[in-house]
C-alpha cells in the first residue's frame, strides 16, 4: 500500500506539531501564508518553544520529507491536508473562522479529486459540514479531526494519542486518515463530523469548570481550617474523579480553555441551550485576579497601591513560552490596575512576547532575585520548577517582611518561613 502524502495549512502550535510529527512516517508540505515563517521554517529555525519540536524539524528538512511553502499550489497532489489555521474569539465569544474559510476555498481551488481535508482547527458544531457544501463538486472530502494536544508536551501527545477522533460521513476518507496515522497510534474514536466538533468543545470546557470548581474549593478551605490537597487528595483518588487538573491556581487560561469555553457558550445560546456549569466557572475564573489582589491587600503591611510586587513566572503555564491568556499576565494586570508596581521573572523571559507584558504593565526582570529586590509582596503565577531551588534566605536579606503568595502551591513552605518572610499558600489553613 502506497503511503499517503500529507499536507498541513497553517504553522503555527498546532499546524507545525503536526507537520514536523507527520515527516517522521509520510512526505509533508507545510504551507503558511506568513512568507517570513516559511523562510525561518525552511532554515531550521524552530519559532516555537516545544520540547522535541526543533529535532524534529531538523530530521524532517534532513530526510527530505518535511518542506514549507507560502504556495497553496505545493499540496495539489497530497492526499490528506490537515487544516490548522487559528480560530480567535470575536467580542460576542464566537469563533473568527474568517482563516479556516480561506484555507477551504484555496484547498479547493488546488486539491485534486478524492483528497481528504481533515479539519484539525478548533471549529464550532458545523464548520466541517459547511467546509463540505464549499468543496462541492470537487470530489474532496471533508472530515473532522480536532486536536488534543498540551502545550510543552505536544510532540510526545500527537506520538502517544489517548484517543484519534474522526468525524466522517465517508468511511473511505475516515479509512485514509486512520492510515495516516497508522496501526497502533492510538484509540479511533469514529463518530460524525459534528460530534466530533462538540466533543472537541466539550473536553476542553470540563477542564475549565473542573479547574475553577478546585479554586472555588481552595477559597473555601482556609476560612474553615481545611487544606486544599488533602482534599484533592481524597477526590483524586476516586477512579470516577481521576488526579488530573485538581491543583489549584491562580486561574486558567492560555490559548485554548478561553475562547473554547466562550465558543462553546456562543453555540448554546444560539440554540437556547444554557450551560451554566460552563458560564459560572467562566466566572469563577474572571474573578480570581480580583480575589488574589484582595488576598494580598490583607496580608501586606502597606497598601497595594503604593506596593511593590514580584511576579514569579508570566507564561501560562511551565515548560513554555506561550503568555496568550495567560492567568499570570491577568493577575499582574490587575495589581497594577490597583496601583501595585509589579516586576516579574519567568524562566523564558527572553522568548515572551513583550508586547503582551507592557499591556500588562509588568516590568520584566531577568534575574529572579533582582526582581525579588524591595518586594512587600513575591507570587508565584507559573508551576516553573526552578522556583523550588530559589535561595530564599538571598531573598530575605533583599525583601525583608515580605509576603510570598504561592498560588500553585509549588513551594515547600519551610523555604520561604525559615527565612523570616511571610508563606501564604493556595487554599491551606494559614494561607488564603
Amino acid at each position: 500500500m502506497t503511503a499517503p502524502r500529507t499536507g498541513v495549512v497553517g504553522a503555527g502550535y498546532v499546524g507545525l506539531t503536526t507537520a514536523v510529527c507527520l515527516a517522521e512516517r509520510h512526505d509533508t508540505v507545510c504551507v503558511d501564508v506568513d512568507a517570513v515563517r516559511v523562510r525561518e521554517l525552511s532554515r531550521g529555525v524552530a519559532l516555537l518553544d516545544e520540547p522535541g519540536l526543533p529535532e524534529l524539524l531538523e530530521q524532517g528538512l534532513a530526510a527530505g520529507r518535511l518542506r514549507f511553502s507560502a504556495d497553496y499550489s505545493d499540496l495539489a497532489d497530497r492526499d490528506v491536508v490537515f487544516v490548522c489555521v487559528p480560530t480567535p474569539s470575536r467580542p460576542d465569544g464566537s469563533a473568527d473562522l474568517s482563516a479556516v474559510d480561506a484555507a477551504v476555498d484555496s484547498l479547493a481551488e488546488v486539491l485534486r479529486p478524492g483528497a481528504v481535508l481533515a479539519m484539525k482547527s478548533t471549529v464550532p458544531v458545523g464548520t466541517t459540514r459547511r467546509a463540505a457544501q464549499r468543496l462541492a463538486g470537487t470530489g474532496i472530502r471533508a472530515v473532522s479531526n480536532p486536536e488534543f494536544l498540551r502545550e510543552s508536551h505536544a510532540v510526545y501527545d500527537f506520538r502517544n494519542p489517548d484517543r484519534i477522533v474522526v468525524g466522517a460521513d465517508d468511511a473511505d476518507a475516515a479509512n485514509l486518515l486512520e492510515q495516516v496515522y497508522g496501526r497502533g497510534s492510538g484509540p479511533v474514536l469514529r463518530m460524525t463530523p459534528e460530534s466530533a466538533e462538540l466533543a472537541k468543545y466539550a473536553s476542553n470546557a470540563f477542564l475549565a469548570v473542573k479547574i475553577s470548581y478546585i479554586n472555588s474549593l481552595a477559597r473555601l478551605c482556609p476560612e474553615v481550617g481545611a487544606d486544599i490537597g488533602d482534599v484533592t487528595r481524597c477526590m483524586g483518588a476516586d477512579v470516577r474523579i481521576g488526579q488530573h487538573f485538581l491543583r489549584p491556581g491562580p486561574g486558567w487560561g492560555g490559548s485554548c480553555l478561553p475562547k473554547d469555553t466562550a465558543a462553546l457558550l456562543h453555540t448554546g445560546r444560539l440554540r437556547n441551550v444554557e450551560l451554566r456549569e460552563v458560564a459560572s466557572a467562566c466566572e469563577t475564573n474572571a474573578a480570581h485576579a480580583d480575589q488574589l489582589a484582595a488576598a494580598l491587600t490583607r496580608a501586606m503591611g502597606v497598601p497595594l497601591a503604593a506596593a511593590r510586587v514580584t511576579a514569579l513566572g508570566l507564561t501560562f503555564k511551565a515548560g513554555t513560552s506561550d503568555v496568550r491568556d495567560s492567568p499570570a499576565l491577568t493577575v499582574c494586570a490587575q495589581l497594577s490596575r490597583r496601583g501595585a508596581q509589579v516586576c516579574g521573572y519567568d524562566p523564558r523571559l527572553a522568548s515572551l512576547d513583550q508586547t503582551a507584558l507592557r499591556r500588562a504593565s509588568v516590568v520584566g526582570v531577568d534575574d529572579p532575585y533582582l526582581a525579588a529586590k524591595d518586594a512587600d509582596a513575591i507570587v508565584v503565577l507559573t508551576e516553573w520548577p526552578e522556583f523550588c531551588e530559589l535561595d530564599w534566605a538571598r531573598i530575605a536579606e533583599q525583601a525583608p517582611g515580605a509576603v510570598v503568595v504561592d498560588t500553585r502551591n509549588l513551594l515547600d513552605p519551610a523555604g520561604p518561613t525559615e527565612a523570616g518572610l511571610i508563606h501564604l499558600g493556595n487554599g491551606t489553613p494559614s494561607g488564603y
